[in-house]
């Protein structure tokens, strides 16, 4: 994994299970989350202070906006914090950033793009 990026953060939610290999997460702790409609497609970045409610949301367009309108339906990736202001700090700085690091990102920590949701919610 390639994490020389972003030294500052809490990535407690990329621990690995011996006995399962999915990602654990805390649900409600501060996270940036990148949501999207297919591999390479549209992307949307959020912060929110439970991930996986959050997720839930946008997959059942709860709230009327971009993911809706875009149907980013898959969490592909996602960082966990230990306070919402980093969070929100990480998060205009990727939304500020070029798409291109976005995709480094997730081609980093998830290559071939798996919804991550169900990861999250075990």
């Amino acid at each position: 994994m390639i994490l020389g990026e972003i030294p500052q953060i809490v990535i407690a939610s990329l621990r690995r299970r011996r006995s399962n290999p999915e990602l654990e997460v805390v649900m409600k702790q501060p996270a940036i989350y990148i949501m999207t409609n297919m591999r390479n497609g549209t992307l949307y970045t959020g912060v929110t202070s439970n991930l996986g409610q959050r997720v839930y949301q946008h997959k059942n367009e709860f709230v009327p906006g971009f993911t809706s309108r875009y149907q980013c339906k898959n969490l592909v990736y996602f960082e966990i914090f230990s306070d919402m202001e980093n969070a929100i700090m990480r998060e205009k700085k990727l939304k500020g950033g070029p798409r291109k690091q976005k995709l480094k990102l997730i081609e980093s920590l998830n290559p071939e793009w798996k919804d991550l949701y169900e990861s999250i919610c075990k």
